[in-house]
């Protein structure tokens, strides 16, 4: 009988984590993460002191890093492209659905 581990991190929306926790959590070394930040795919919280720190959200994103560039074997630049294009697919998925929800409400007739 096969055994499989999971993974479970809790997100909190007003959460943070520092570099070093991201890098534990995502499996990403800290060069990987930082060409993510320096390319724009990972955005470190402003103004928290000498240490980077990152929303509790930045734990998913670079999880989706790490598996993009295991399973598509991903140089740190084409990792950085992949995640940039993944950020805006979702960003065109959350307008589509939003105009789609504007489209399905009743019209008022005045």
């Amino acid at each position: 009988m096969e055994s499989k581990v999971l993974d479970a991190v809790w997100l909190n929306e007003s959460g943070s984590c520092t570099m070093v926790h991201l890098a534990e959590v995502s499996g990403l070394d800290a060069a990987e993460l930082q060409m993510l930040v320096e390319s724009g795919a990972l955005r470190p919280l402003p103004d928290v002191g000498d240490t980077l720190a990152f929303a509790s959200a930045a734990m998913q994103a670079a999880r989706t890093a790490r598996r993009l560039r295991d399973d598509f074997d991903l140089s740190p630049s084409g990792l950085a492209l992949a995640m940039r294009l993944l950020e805006r697919m979702q960003a065109m998925e959350r307008e589509l659905a939003q105009l789609r929800a504007r489209m399905t409400l009743p019209q008022s007739h005045s």
